[in-house]
């Protein structure tokens, strides 16, 4: 267990706090904060930033765990609810919070520890997807900036793939290789939406299952584009030749 893990503990029953806590410091984690009321608790969380809160849901006072935790998700902090006991309109509160996890008390050492490290896994889960969506949202408010590169998917990464760089690309049955000098991407996608994001005045389909670089083109010898660097012989489609042919500025 890495102790880089900074857990806040907030618990109204003084005895069950430090309970929580001796159990956290034995498995491992590093306990960066506790308190007993709700106002506190998003004070503390806002100052130092948990990696993950555990928040007795029936705190005592003016604003309850379920209050604290609808201003702590505020900050992409998780949270997990400690309960012994609630009935089902409170639990129906605490799920609009989408909290990470519940811990009944009493707790075993062992059920803390997998609650705490599935959150905190489900937590940078949902935060890389969240990066990766306001990524893509962003290409998509800015074309003109984008148009020059393509995102691709590989490996669970998005990887950015300058258009000069692409020799040609070929359509494989519901999917898509983009090939560059040294490397190869396999995508989901179909031949009619890679046309729509790369620049015509550069790409030019060549034939049903190929779309062609322009300046790569070094000759055309038996029906055949040939590629630079002899990456590829291209088939030329008959429905494309005439087309082909005017790009390719012919004398």
């Amino acid at each position: 267990m890495s102790n880089t893990i900074n857990v806040l503990v907030v618990e109204d029953e003084n005895i069950v706090s430090k309970d929580i806590q001796n159990s956290l410091k034995k498995i491992g984690y590093n306990i960066i904060g506790s308190c007993n009321n709700a106002q506190e608790a998003i004070d503390i969380a806002r100052e130092l930033r948990p990696d993950i809160v555990l928040m007795d849901i029936m705190l005592k006072g003016n604003l309850t765990g379920i209050a604290a935790a609808e201003q702590i998700k505020l900050l992409n902090i998780p949270v997990i609810f400690l309960t012994a006991y609630a009935d089902e309109a409170t639990l129906a509160k605490a799920k609009v919070t989408e909290p990470y996890g519940y811990i009944l008390k009493p707790f075993k050492e062992k059920d803390l520890n997998i609650s705490i490290e599935m959150a905190i896994h489900r937590h940078k889960k949902l935060t890389e997807l969240k990066k990766e969506r306001d990524f893509l949202y962003s290409l998509v408010e800015n074309k003109e900036a984008a148009k020059d590169v393509l995102f691709v998917k590989s490996n669970s990464r998005l990887v950015k793939i300058n258009t000069k760089d692409i020799y040609f690309i070929e359509a494989l049955k519901d999917y898509v290789v983009i090939n560059t000098e040294h490397t190869r991407y396999t995508i989901h996608s179909t031949m009619k939406d890679i046309e729509k994001k790369v620049s015509p005045s550069e790409f030019l389909r060549a034939h049903r299952s190929f779309i062609v670089r322009v300046d790569k083109i070094v000759a055309i010898e038996n029906h055949n584009l040939i590629l630079e660097k002899d990456k590829k012989q291209i088939p030329i489609g008959g429905s494309y030749k005439d087309e082909l042919l005017q790009r390719l500025n012919m004398i």
